[in-house]
């Protein structure tokens, strides 16, 4: 496991990268960074208000940034400079979050405004334009992620629902197949809504075949639809989680303010989820508490200056989690970064091998 600190919160830090040797950060500016020797590379500084959203299109090796001014930066590398170019979402409140899409052909920003912006390059005017996915949302767009077929969207809000919704643009893609979630996919259909939180939906996730969706929400719940059952199965946490992400199609990878990253594990056969590392054991092991708090035993007694000032945890609250290497379907490594700018990389073998009665299916 590799860990990183960078003195302030990398709110927007988690990128879609496909290797870790660049990251973007975003506090108030947005940084770029080479994690194999620690240094800044680039300060793009055509940010003046605070970063709210980041990704990174591996492929194609564009970073899009929105912000709290609500507008949004498309970022293209000419040459080794990155030249920003300015999209006007056309929203009258803060732009919160931003994905791109699988095909890297569109890319969706959530705000304030209670509308989705589905922004595309338009090759007959040569610019990039943008619809908007407006009802039935009633409050802030909080959490986005894409479905693998590059046009359904799950949508994580604060009305407490998750939705999907199709992205469908005609202008730069073809039709898409049917799915589990409908078959039927004009822009801006409602393919799925459900309301089993009670909370503000702070992250939102497809598996890897995209047939199941997972969310985590403000009343300390973890919620998973299979679209190919049909059913929805809830379970409460001990705390307040912000982040979620697939491991395999049946492991899920969640973080939030109880500061190490938690494994639930769903059993299509009976529709439930669980924990993947039983609360209590009667066998002498360690859980994964204690093995997060282990990892970082040395540098709390070194540096906790101040007596009782030093965290039991590698981090104080994560606020992202992603997959880093292979993907969704068997992931081998996922990163979390925290709110007070630490940023980890966690190898799933090596978690297997080091905490008694984990399981990963």
């Amino acid at each position: 496991m590799a860990s990183h600190s960078f003195l302030w919160s990398p709110s927007a830090a988690m990128p879609g990268t496909r290797t870790v040797h660049r990251l973007p950060f975003a506090p108030t500016t947005t940084m770029f960074t080479s994690t194999r020797r620690a240094e800044w590379n680039q300060e793009l500084k055509q940010h003046n208000v605070q970063v709210t959203g980041m990704d990174w299109a591996p492929e194609s090796n564009r970073i899009v940034t929105c912000r709290t001014d609500r507008n949004a930066y498309l970022w293209t590398l000419k040459g080794r400079t990155w030249k920003p170019t300015l999209f006007i979402l056309q929203i009258n409140r803060a732009a919160h979050c931003v994905r791109w899409a699988p095909s890297e052909n569109k890319f969706a920003v959530g705000s304030g405004s209670r509308v989705i912006s589905i922004c595309y390059f338009e090759q007959e005017n040569d610019w990039w334009v943008c619809k908007h996915i407006r009802k039935p949302i009633r409050s802030t767009v909080l959490s986005l992620d894409w479905h693998p077929n590059n046009v359904l969207l799950a949508v994580g809000s604060c009305d407490f629902k998750c939705r999907i919704f199709s992205a469908y643009i005609k202008e730069v893609e073809e039709r898409p197949a049917p799915t589990p979630w409908g078959s039927k996919m004009p822009f801006g259909e409602l393919m799925f809504q459900s309301s089993s939180s009670c909370g503000w939906v702070h992250g939102v996730c497809f598996s890897a075949s995209g047939s199941r969706v997972a969310w985590v929400s403000h009343d300390s719940t973890v919620c998973l639809a299979d679209a190919k059952k049909m059913v929805v199965a809830t379970l409460a946490s001990e705390t307040l989680l912000l982040a979620i992400t697939f491991i395999t199609e049946n492991s899920l990878m969640a973080a939030g303010h109880d500061c190490f990253p938690v494994l639930f594990i769903y059993d299509s056969a009976s529709g439930t989820l669980s924990f993947g590392v039983p609360k209590q054991s009667s066998q002498r092991g360690m859980t994964a508490r204690e093995y997060s708090q282990n990892l970082d035993k040395k540098a709390s007694s070194e540096g906790g200056a101040v007596k009782g000032a030093s965290l039991d945890s590698l981090h104080n609250s994560i606020s992202q989690i992603s997959v880093l290497s292979v993907g969704k379907a068997k992931c081998s490594q996922f990163c979390t970064t925290g709110m007070d700018g630490g940023m980890s990389i966690w190898d799933v073998k090596s978690l297997e091998l080091a905490l008694k009665d984990l399981k990963i299916k």
